[in-house]
């Protein structure tokens, strides 16, 4: 199998350029639970994101057809435990891919529209060249709103206050000193054990219920933050992602920027022409904006655009051994 790899803001997209396995649907959402119920097809997201191949962090997506003509391709996007309904960086890697490969038809200056429908929608990667060089992407993603504030749960750090919020994927977002954490590396371990624990207890809740396709109901991940003030432009926070079981987002997270973005919005934290400044736990960043979704008044809804970059790593060929006891691949996390 064949691969082209990106990292998005220190977060690897892994993207599969040969050897996808046919994933039966009419839609990517449909795509998306036929593979996870596929044992043949899911071991190959296994192949290709477990050790010794990729390890506990990974991530990456098979390129599927499109939902209809209305975009240029789809994606199915995967990491070490499962496929995921939405990755704001995963887009912004697809972005860059589809033009630098020419997947996607560009002129040397300018801004190109890449349109992907994924799981949770029909997302855009607008790639900036310049004399045909790639210098930046925003990341337009589906409407985006906040879902309940104050939901407390306890942690083995204390008592939490969670606010949850929908953009693509259900978020949990914790103001990290709240339970005495910072977004560091040295609290990385302590970040995820939190992390996982806010998750799992409020993942069958019913206020993470989606309320129009079950497919998308779930917390998917947990946004610790710190925050950091304001800028002149806007709010300043720094955060980590616990997203799946315990998978660390190296980046400042796609869609958990808007998630962040919609919180910020309906308080009145963010107001209309501002800008987050939204670091990660490696001090890599995107600048989110969120302009007011039409008839999303109801739940206070907003359409979240995320700028950020993505950069080639790699190309990879991967092979399995039919002798190799491994197989394909385990995890320790």
């Amino acid at each position: 199998m064949r691969t082209i790899d990106y990292h998005t803001a220190g977060e690897p997209f892994r993207i599969v350029v040969e050897g996808t396995p046919d994933v039966p649907g009419s839609t990517v959402a449909e795509r998306r639970m036929a593979a996870a119920g596929s044992p043949e097809i899911d071991a190959v997201r296994q192949f290709l994101c477990q050790e010794p191949r990729g390890h506990a962090d990974m991530y990456g997506g098979f390129v599927v057809p499109a939902d209809d003509d209305g975009a240029d391709f789809g994606v199915l996007f995967w990491h070490k435990d499962g496929y995921s309904t939405a990755c704001g960086h995963g887009t912004i890697a697809l972005g860059v891919w589809a033009v630098e490969t020419g997947r996607v038809a560009s002129e040397p200056t300018g801004e190109t529209a890449v349109t992907i429908d994924v799981p949770s929608g029909r997302v855009v990667a607008r790639v900036t060249q310049v004399d045909g060089v790639v210098i930046g992407v925003v990341f337009d993603n589906v409407e985006s709103y906040p879902i309940a504030r104050g939901v407390e749960v306890e942690t083995s750090a204390g008592r939490a206050s969670v606010d949850l919020s929908y953009s693509g994927a259900i978020y949990a977002s914790v103001d990290a000193g709240s339970i005495g954490l910072g977004v560091t590396p040295e609290n990385y371990p302590e970040l995820i054990k939190v992390g996982r624990e806010i998750k799992w207890a409020l993942n069958d809740h019913s206020l993470a219920r989606h309320p129009s396709d079950a497919r998308l109901s779930g917390v998917y991940g947990t946004i610790l933050y710190d925050d950091l003030g304001d800028t002149a432009d806007g709010p300043h926070q720094r955060n980590v992602t616990v997203f799946a079981d315990g998978e660390v987002d190296r980046s400042p997270c796609g869609s958990g920027t808007g998630a962040r973005l919609a919180l910020l919005a309906a308080s009145g934290r963010l107001a209309p022409g501002q800008t987050l400044t939204h670091d990660s736990i490696i001090g890599t960043r995107f600048l989110g904006h969120a302009t007011p979704a039409p008839g999303g008044e109801d739940r206070r809804g907003i359409l979240p655009t995320v700028e950020g970059m993505a950069y080639k790593t790699g190309e990879h060929s991967f092979t399995l051994d039919p002798r190799d006891p491994i197989g394909t691949g385990f995890v320790l996390r």
